[in-house]
């Protein structure tokens, strides 16, 4: 109890309030771990191309729904869920101390609602849907919107093994009821959802009947499970009919759970409007319960990363790279005011969300870069080069500057134009001592540079310099001094001792 005590009151912390002015509430549920897929990681902060997948579809709620209002019903690992989102305007988190089904779930997620008489529009998406989008949200409550009822639900059709689909059915009323009589204008109505764990509970010999409008019909185990139009998990309700029927749901269920899915059957027999609408694009409202369901998501999120790419950059291998989203519409801008762009990535290359690309950039394979990373005009990556700040530094490499081979260059750092950072060179650059590596510089050999400032011209081989200012010295002759060999004194001399043969 004292945990939960506990958890309630952070959660609180992180939570601020509803706006009941605005006409739309987005809830995520997300307070399910997940069984199948087998990590001690929350199923919900698992990535989606880079991104957490509860995340993703908080983001895409917000800006289909255009609204601030979220209510995110959190439960196992709940502050994890929740300090990973934090705290926003509109955002309230709502914990769910025992899962006791998507129904239950919904029904704590509406305390959040700013006062029981709200009247606007309730939409629930699950917290694992990461590949929904901002424009199949905008769909889906265009379709609710333009075709006014109390409940709609976003369904899609299964591309693969029907054995393999583990999605609740939708039931539509057949051409005929059980007494062979034509079922008129009811025809293609949405009678309910049968979730996939009831179905396989049912016996093969015994039909699954249901009544509608006063009509009675039948399907078979085999008709249900091989029914290709499935529930996503997606609901939007009007406030007031959801608030009343949600205290109705019963667990005369497989699982003994409350259903969100019962109140389409809830509110047929009680005489409010049900509809459904198809997703465009079925991927945008896959969910995950297992890795190789995540690992699919994955490569359908990089697919489409690609394409929206392949015309405007050199990609090396199409099924081996990351480009954060923010730098593929970085990318996108760019092509439509400075193209043609000739930039080219490589094989394995990692480029996070806050770097900055530029015209002629050439990053080869294996390179990662992350934090805030600066690049100028031509400027070449060589193989496993690691770029990297602290969120609060910039690493900056000016025009035509080049990185060669293995390099580590992180922190808070400034490179000039027309550099060459050979192979073999490590680089740092703190706050207190933040590097500055001046224009045409070159660094070789085995070198490490810290807090350290170098003037234009100079060339720097095999040495170690920590928090030093590098001169431009010009010899008689006309040329730049190099620097050569610098070395700190040996330390703990003392602690070395030559061993004795045995």
């Amino acid at each position: 109890m004292k945990l939960i005590h506990e958890t309630h009151a952070q959660l609180k912390e992180l939570s601020a309030k509803i706006d009941g002015r605005q006409s739309a509430v987005a809830m995520i549920l997300a307070a399910g771990h997940g069984k199948r897929i087998k990590s001690e990681k929350s199923k919900m902060l698992h990535d989606i191309w880079g991104v957490p997948t509860v995340t993703r579809v908080a983001n895409a709620a917000r800006e289909g729904l255009g609204t601030d209002n979220l209510i995110l019903v959190v439960g196992i690992k709940a502050l994890e869920v929740a300090q990973a989102l934090g705290k926003a305007e509109g955002r309230v988190f709502e914990y769910q101390s025992e899962q006791l089904g998507t129904g239950d779930a919904v029904r704590i997620g509406l305390q959040a609602l700013p006062n029981p008489s709200y009247a606007g529009a309730v939409y629930v998406f699950p917290g694992d849907m990461g590949l929904l989008n901002r424009d199949a949200v905008h769909d889906f409550r265009n379709d609710f919107e333009k075709n006014p009822c109390d409940m709609i639900v976003l369904t899609a059709h299964y591309q693969g093994d029907p054995a393999e689909n583990y999605y609740g059915r939708i039931l539509r009323v057949p051409a005929q009821d059980v007494e062979g009589r034509p079922s008129g204008n009811d025809h293609g109505k949405v009678i309910e959802i049968h979730e996939h764990r009831d179905i396989l509970a049912m016996s093969p010999d015994k039909p699954y009947r249901v009544e509608y409008n006063r009509r009675v019909y039948s399907f078979t185990k085999s008709e249900l499970l091989n029914l290709p139009e499935f529930n996503t998990g997606v609901y939007a309700f009007m406030a007031q009919p959801l608030i009343r029927y949600i205290q109705t749901l019963q667990t005369n269920n497989a699982q003994g759970e409350l259903y969100v899915t019962d109140l389409i059957s809830i509110f047929n027999k009680n005489g409010l409007t049900v509809r459904a609408s198809r997703a465009k694009d079925p991927s945008t409202v896959l969910g995950f319960n297992n890795k190789s369901v995540l690992k699919e998501m994955q490569k359908i999120a990089r697919d489409k990363a690609y394409e929206r790419l392949k015309d405007l950059i050199m990609i090396t291998d199409k099924d081996d790279f990351f480009i954060a989203d923010e730098v593929i519409a970085q990318i996108i801008e760019m092509d439509k005011s400075r193209a043609p762009l000739d930039i080219e990535i490589g094989k394995g290359v990692y480029i996070g969300p806050t770097v900055q690309l530029n015209k002629g950039v050439i990053i080869k394979s294996r390179a990662r870069l992350e934090g805030n990373v600066v690049l100028g005009e031509n400027v070449k990556i060589h193989e496993n080069v690691s770029l990297s700040t602290y969120p609060h530094q910039t690493l900056r490499l000016g025009r035509n500057s080049e990185i060669l081979q293995g390099d580590i260059v992180k922190g808070n750092i400034t490179i000039g134009e027309n550099c060459r950072i050979e192979s073999s060179v490590n680089m740092t650059g703190a706050d207190e001592f933040p590097t500055r590596i001046g224009n045409n510089v070159l660094i070789k050999g085995t070198s490490y540079i810290f807090g350290t400032i170098i003037e234009d011209d100079v060339w720097v081989e095999h040495s170690v310099l920590k928090c030093k200012f590098v001169e431009r010295t010009v010899r008689k002759d006309g040329s730049v001094q190099p620097v050569k060999w610098v070395l700190p004194l040996p330390e703990g001399l003392d602690s070395l001792h030559a061993l004795e043969k045995k």
